[in-house]
């Protein structure tokens, strides 16, 4: 159990650190941060932290220990949105189409147990509509796996049903083959090449298999106290590798939402949800608060790390928080402290 967790029961220890914020902000009352340190008390947290980016500049909090704004952590699954930009942008290359069958680049890789990549196309990778077996449901996300023993450990079962929204790793790590398959670089040479060194992402990359996070960094904890601060990231791959920080998150998804990364034609093909049934566009998926403001981004989980971010659909507003073990034990938090956020305010 980590020291830490003896600081919980204090609660009078819990510090919030708000930076100050231009007075032209339309929020003047940083109401998100009085939802942050329930993130550490009730849900289950040794620490958390969030930064918003808006026109006016930035503004970040934390809660707990053994936590700051320059932390490198693992990013989980919002490694899909940087994937799903890749594969967009070659498509806009005409380097391939979202309708080409996975066979086209793969062939031969996607069979078995009622598997066919001849039916099964980028588009249905991309949307999560494959019907492809999640392989982090056999490894647990802890044993490190190749790509190709990845796709194998998926084909061992018969696929759901095609069309239908089912969330699974599997088809982010064959769109990471696709896209070394058609420029002869990894999806991370790829990423680093077209979005991360544009965008000057100095805290993010792809650590392949180099099981520590770069400098500065904090603790990271699995869900019984254990510390899982060093771990392969090849339990992921093309799903969920990243590393990154909480700013460049924010830029990035600025950056993707603002147009900076895709035209409009491609932006739009990434926020369709029809084929997923309202659920997840492309690498995105929304989230529509109860006060009817919808938001954009992705969530990210991985051994030790739980990370969130949402934007309007804009970018002109970006949140990320995160906390550094694997979930939020409460699940009405997230969706308060996004609404503290999103939702307009009466004064």
């Amino acid at each position: 159990m980590p020291p830490v967790r003896t600081l919980l029961a204090a609660a009078v220890v819990l510090v919030l650190v708000a930076l100050p914020r231009a007075a032209a902000s339309p929020h003047t009352a940083p109401a998100d941060d009085a939802f942050l340190a329930p993130l550490v008390t009730r849900g289950g947290a040794p620490a958390a932290a969030l930064l918003v980016r808006e026109d006016d500049g930035t503004r970040y909090a934390e809660a707990g220990q053994d936590i700051d704004r320059a932390d490198h952590f693992r990013g989980g699954s919002v490694t899909k949105t940087f994937v799903a930009t890749v594969v967009l942008q070659l498509a806009a290359e005409h380097r391939l189409s979202l309708t080409d069958p996975v066979e086209t680049y793969l062939p031969g890789l996607v069979r078995g147990a009622g598997n066919d990549g001849r039916a099964l196309t980028l588009r249905h990778l991309l949307t999560h509509t494959s019907g492809l077996y999640d392989f982090t449901a056999d490894t647990g996300g802890t044993v490190p796996v190749t790509p190709l023993q990845a796709v194998r450990i998926a084909l061992t079962h018969p696929p759901a049903d095609r069309g239908r929204f089912s969330y699974s790793n599997t088809n982010y790590v064959l769109l990471g083959l696709v896209v070394e398959r058609i420029t002869g670089h990894s999806y991370a040479a790829e990423a680093e090449r077209r979005l991360i060194t544009p965008l000057g992402l100095n805290g993010t990359s792809f650590p392949g298999s180099r099981t520590s996070l770069p400098a500065p960094h904090g603790h990271a904890y699995a869900a019984d106290g254990a510390d899982v601060t060093v771990l392969d990231p090849r339990v992921a791959g093309a799903a969920g590798e990243l590393v990154t920080t909480l700013a460049d998150l924010d830029r990035f998804y600025a950056a993707l939402l603002g147009g900076e990364l895709l035209s409009p034609r491609w932006l739009r093909e990434m926020l369709d949800t029809r084929a997923a049934h309202g659920s997840y566009g492309m690498g995105l998926f929304p989230r529509r608060l109860d006060c009817g403001v919808t938001v954009w981004g992705h969530t990210g989980r991985i051994a030790g790390s739980y990370v969130r971010t949402a934007a309007t659909v804009d970018g002109r507003r970006v949140l990320t928080f995160r906390v550094n073990t694997d979930a939020v034990a409460s699940p009405g938090l997230e969706p308060a402290l996004l609404a503290a956020e999103f939702c307009p305010r009466t004064r």
